[in-house]
């Protein structure tokens, strides 16, 4: 194809980024786009497994090079017209992995605040508070390290095979520029 489409990297919130997002503009039809990726899917020698639900494509590494930590790639197929479609897509860890990390953060924090709760009691009583104060301080670098090592697990090698699977795909249809937002 000569057309270009554009990939829209989008801009950061903030430093903590967790999940990679792209757009990119397509001049083919949602349901052109649905079926390449199906049919992409299917062959035999497809080495990542994939789904489609409404518009929806979800990619991740193939079962035998599979672990918990594995990325997936969810990508969203919106019409822009009959002709032209926009491709959102999103890197992130599979839901299970989000719900463990959320699971993590919310039973550190809930811990902090019933220690918390125990050092107001033993003041109150005047009993030695080593025990809370200590409790505290080990949730808190608990909590403080649990970002940094969730990169450390995420951003390894398996991301690297996720973006291998926009490329295999915007190298096969498309020439693709990037373009930063």
């Amino acid at each position: 194809m000569k057309d270009k489409s554009n990939i829209l990297v989008e801009k950061r919130n903030s430093e903590v980024f967790l999940r990679p997002r792209f757009t990119i503009d397509l001049d083919k039809s949602t349901g052109q786009i649905l079926e390449n990726f199906s049919k992409e899917l299917k062959k035999e020698d497809c080495q990542f497994l994939g789904n489609i639900f409404d518009g929806h494509v979800f990619i991740s590494v193939s079962k035998k090079e599979e672990h918990f930590w594995s990325p997936q790639l969810h990508l969203e197929i919106l019409e822009k017209t009959a002709q032209k479609s926009v491709l959102k897509g999103l890197f992130g860890p599979k839901p299970q992995v989000w719900m463990l990390f959320m699971f993590v953060h919310f039973v550190t924090g809930i811990s902090f605040l019933g220690f918390v709760v125990m050092l107001f009691a033993k003041i109150s009583l005047n009993e030695p508070v080593f025990f809370p104060v200590i409790m505290m301080v080990f949730l808190s670098l608990i909590w403080l390290v649990l970002y940094p090592l969730s990169l450390i697990l995420y951003y390894g090698r398996n991301l690297v095979k996720s973006y291998e699977i926009l490329n295999r795909y915007s190298n096969y249809h498309n020439k693709i520029s990037v373009t930063k937002v």
